[in-house]
């Protein structure tokens, strides 16, 4: 598996992996009720982030094809953690996590991190050292579990 930063040539392929995996965090398998979110992650819009500077997007590959992609906002706050389902359990949501963590913390970041976890993610992010800040949130057909992690706690 090989890790690297992404470049505006990943966007189609980031959206393709990411809405692959939406019935893991929208609140209908087929994603009713979820479409202005589900538009935020067209690959014009993934574009957008890809070049801001408020995003620090990475990708992990194997075989020349996108496995994972993980991104920072901000330099504080985990914006997306996906995993193609075909990867799922094999360690590599640890891998982008540590990759993207690392990074944040060269660039500045303290050590405290933010995540909106999907309800099905919550024991990934719990074992990153993640915990709940707020009550579960359903919204634009997606529901979430708001979580914060300080590094040292």
């Amino acid at each position: 598996m090989h890790i690297r930063p992404a470049t505006a040539g990943d966007a189609a392929g980031i959206s393709a992996l990411i809405l692959s995996v939406s019935r893991f965090f929208t609140l209908h398998p087929d994603g009713e009720g979820a479409e202005a979110f589900l538009a935020n992650l067209s690959p014009q819009a993934i574009g957008g982030y890809l070049v801001s500077p408020a995003f620090a997007y990475q990708v992990a590959e194997e075989d020349g094809a996108l496995a994972g992609v993980v991104a920072i906002r901000d330099n504080a706050h985990l914006h997306h953690l996906f995993v193609a389902a075909a990867h799922h359990g094999r360690g590599l949501a640890r891998q982008l996590w540590d990759a993207a963590r690392e990074a944040a913390l060269r660039a500045g970041n303290p050590g405290e991190f933010t995540v909106n976890s999907s309800i099905y993610a919550i024991p990934v992010y719990e074992r990153f050292g993640f915990v709940p800040t707020g009550p579960r949130v359903e919204q634009n057909g997606i529901a979430f579990l708001p979580m914060k992690l300080v590094l040292g706690e």
